[in-house]
């Protein structure tokens, strides 16, 4: 089934611009789309609508800052037929408007992400520590890697963490004023090149605590280490726009922006 999960990932992303059903991939990998479905979430950790969706928003953030177009031709390029819906979809899930993305490669060009921790909204919350460690392959290939962690509402990045940092050299966080909550711990990495690269990375790596964080009411500091690995074929895009959270340009975007859960 895992050649088929793989074969369904392919066909979203080289058909993400048009209009696509469950039952097209379906009858792409000659799966039902039932069985399909729950062994694509199973092995992507996303059901395939929502894959098909980060593509678009991926191939958006490709187009904002590779072209000339208009976000009102983008969203139409992209499978969009309301620009509103657009818009408010992928501020949603890349933290920024669609215009604001576009300006980012100038704002990181400016002020350089530097490494912070950037706290939640409660003030009385909870603490989270650790320390993220990569494995022997993301080192060889992102050699001095940009590592952001964040707190988020589900299992997959979207929009802004509930508590943030980008990491120093020795790779460890404190995560402060987290709500009460259960949370999913994530983390990437980065190439800490140009703006592009790292709005749009070549290689990254992924990873997360393999269970949910739960932050209780006066509870202790928690400590949870994350390992993050190469991101795999089938790994679906990273579309949280994580460097201005450490840009000291981007203090009026992050005053703006408000933490985002994740459906």
């Amino acid at each position: 089934m895992r050649d088929s999960v793989l074969e369904a990932v392919r066909f979203l992303t080289a058909e993400r611009s048009r209009p696509i059903t469950l039952e097209d991939v379906a009858d792409h990998v000659a799966y039902s789309p039932f069985h399909l479905a729950r062994a694509f979430e199973r092995q992507v950790g996303l059901p395939p609508g929502k894959f098909l969706a980060a593509q678009r928003f991926h191939l958006a953030k490709e187009l904002l800052l590779d072209t000339g177009e208009k976000v009102i031709d983008i969203c139409h390029e992209v499978g969009f037929s309301a620009p509103g819906t657009f818009t408010t979809r992928f501020t949603a899930a890349v933290g920024v408007t669609p215009h604001r993305f576009r300006r980012l490669p100038d704002l990181l060009a400016d002020c350089p992400p530097a490494p912070v921790q950037v706290p939640g909204a409660d003030r009385h919350g909870g603490v989270l520590t650790g320390r993220a460690e990569l494995s022997l392959a993301a080192q060889s290939a992102l050699r001095r890697p940009a590592i952001y962690v964040g707190l988020f509402a589900a299992s997959h990045a979207r929009g802004i963490p509930v508590s943030g940092a980008l990491l120093d050299d020795e790779h460890r966080f404190t995560l402060l004023d987290v709500p009460p909550g259960t949370y999913r711990l994530l983390a990437c990495a980065l190439p800490s090149g140009d703006p592009r690269s790292q709005l749009l990375p070549p290689v990254r790596a992924v990873g997360g605590a393999p269970r949910p964080v739960r932050i209780r009411p006066g509870a202790p500091p928690l400590r949870q280490d994350v390992r993050l690995d190469l991101a795999r074929d089938w790994t679906p895009p990273v579309l949280v726009a994580l460097p201005p959270l450490a840009s000291a340009g981007a203090q009026e975007w992050r005053s703006d922006a408000r933490p985002a859960g994740i459906g």
